[in-house]
């Protein structure tokens, strides 16, 4: 089946035409006539009609080239236009170009700092990786950028700087923490103040060295025999990144967190301080200094439900009524459901939360755990004493062991749960679980950055570069959690995983033939149109040539 232009009087028109073999002899049969050529080439109707053929054929493209092998190359434009637009509009950009001042780099720094977040965000893995990445994605200014380049404008963001007025023991002031507090300041309008602030660390192991603040310490990741350093992080009462400390790996969380405090108020002119975080980073002197505070400094903290006595026998043994935050939804994009409770116990407000999916959950592992344990019973007792996840249902006594019911029952009331304790603060119960819950999305973005601090010695082996590596986690999380909020105000709740996918469906397929070169845009994929509609960005047009 083909085009063919038929010639009658004056006038000339386009026909499509079917090959036929009748009686082993080749026949040409009409099947429609489209119209006169002359008239469809002015109205533009055959562009459109082979623009609608095309849809029922994958091979359009190689039909419209006009040649059986074009070239032909396919770029991802989504992540890059959303990003960018942040980028610009919170004015990172332009306050790294008036840091570089007179420095002269014969490489765009700001381009290779933007590249190397935009590959934190979209993918995780080694900033080894990030030259290679680039290339399916279309990214203005970057196709000159190499690995050294990206490397080097980490150590820019690293380098510490001539003013360490507000340095800790444990950590410089550098370039990124000028960065941070000019960011800030463009946040700020002159009705707004940081009046309440939130707190946690996390930490990060390196297979190599990790320069000089690459230490051995207590490992929350479970590996003690390498070098780590700690990361803190700071975000404000509406979830946004304010700034994130870094320190050497042996520095314990309980001695950083004073001189932190102190640091954080001068930077950003607190006006008040909450401390979320887990119990083992607070110490008895430390939870004495942020209450002696004028005034006092309030908390949030996660209690460790199994070893304090009050909370497992008294505090979840409450009676009282929950209060349902989120519920239970077979809504893949729903929020886990949620119900908290206060109890008041020996002058101490603690807040009980209660998932009731994780509830079903952990009591069908635990079923699972004692069917396994009445088998293995059999077969003697001796290997089960030493497994940890048998041993807390065991009874030793003197005829043997037995599986103790009291414990099974008694580990049933945690089922589900977890406890915080709060200090110094009016909050509701509600706003205290929310806020918690919080910082499980900056440790998730954090316990991605593990994965690119993962190297041999050979790389990573200046602090400076460390540092800037880590920043750029932390800007990645700034215009996350910025696109969350543009979303939100649309009344949009996207997952991650989700928001990722449908931005690298949309790409730009480029085909060049006779020194001519063409653009067509894939078509939007799931919920990329509404987060193009919420950050402001047009959708490129589906055809241009370049």
């Amino acid at each position: 089946m083909f085009a063919r232009v038929k010639k009658s009087g004056k006038y000339e028109y386009l026909q499509i035409v079917e090959n036929k073999k009748i009686d082993k002899k080749p026949r040409q049969r009409v099947i429609a006539t489209v119209g006169r050529l002359d008239e469809l080439q002015d109205k533009g109707r055959i562009e459109s009609l082979i623009k609608s053929l095309s849809r029922f054929s994958e091979k359009a493209l190689l039909i419209l080239s006009g040649q059986s092998a074009p070239d032909l190359s396919a770029q991802k434009i989504g992540p890059a236009l959303i990003f960018e637009r942040i980028w610009k509009e919170l004015g990172i950009g332009q306050i790294i170009e008036g840091l570089l001042g007179l420095r002269r780099f014969e490489f765009d720094v700001e381009r290779a700092i933007f590249l190397t977040v935009l590959h934190r965000l979209m993918t995780s893995g080694s900033d080894r990786f990030c030259e290679h990445w680039k290339r399916d994605y279309l990214i203005d200014g970057t196709s000159h950028l190499e690995l050294h380049h990206l490397y080097r404008a980490m150590t820019f963001l690293g380098d510490e700087i001539e003013d360490q007025k507000d340095a800790t023991p444990f950590a410089p002031r550098c370039t990124k923490d000028v960065i941070e507090e000019k960011l800030f300041i463009r946040r700020q309008d002159l009705f707004s103040s940081l009046d309440l602030v939130f707190f946690d660390t996390t930490s990060l192991y390196f297979e190599g060295r990790g320069g000089r603040i690459g230490k051995k310490g207590f490992s929350k990741d479970h590996r003690p025999d390498l070098n780590q350093m700690v990361v803190g992080v700071v975000i404000d009462d509406k979830g946004t990144p304010i700034c994130c400390e870094m320190w050497p790996g042996n520095t314990a969380d309980v001695k950083v967190l004073i001189p932190v405090v102190e640091r954080l108020r001068k930077r950003f002119h607190i006006g008040r301080m909450c401390i979320v975080a887990d119990r083992g980073m607070i110490s008895k002197e430390t939870i004495d200094f942020l209450e002696s505070q004028n005034p006092p400094i309030s908390y949030i903290l996660g209690a460790r439900m199994r070893k304090v006595k009050d909370i497992g026998e008294n505090v979840l043994a409450d009676p009282g009524p929950y209060q349902e935050v989120y519920p239970e939804s077979d809504r893949s994009d729903a929020p886990s459901p949620l119900k908290v409770k206060e109890v008041l116990f020996n002058d101490k407000r603690y807040i009980v939360c209660e998932n009731s999916k994780h509830v079903r959950k952990d009591a069908k592992t635990r079923e699972t755990i004692i069917e396994n344990l009445k088998e293995k019973l059999q077969q003697g007792p001796k290997k089960l004493i030493g497994n940890k996840g048998y041993r807390k249902f065991l009874k030793v006594e003197k005829g043997g062991v037995r599986i103790d019911s009291e414990k099974i029952e008694a580990e049933s009331r945690y089922d589900g749960k977890w406890v915080l304790q709060t200090g110094n603060m009016d909050c509701s119960a509600k706003q205290a679980a929310l806020k918690y819950k919080e910082l499980w999305q900056v440790e998730r973005i954090f316990r991605d950055a593990k994965t690119l601090l993962e190297t041999r010695p050979i790389f990573h082996q200046k602090s400076e570069n460390i540092r800037g590596h880590v920043f750029c986690s932390f800007l990645a999380l700034v215009l996350r959690k910025e696109l969350d909020r543009r979303l939100s105000k649309k009344g949009h709740e996207f997952e991650w995983a989700k928001i990722k996918q449908d931005l690298k469906a949309l790409q730009f397929v480029t085909i060049e033939e006779d020194g001519k070169r063409f653009m067509i845009r894939s078509r939007c994929e799931g919920d990329c149109a509404k987060i193009f509609q919420a950050v402001g960005v047009a959708i490129p047009s589906t055809i241009k040539e370049i």
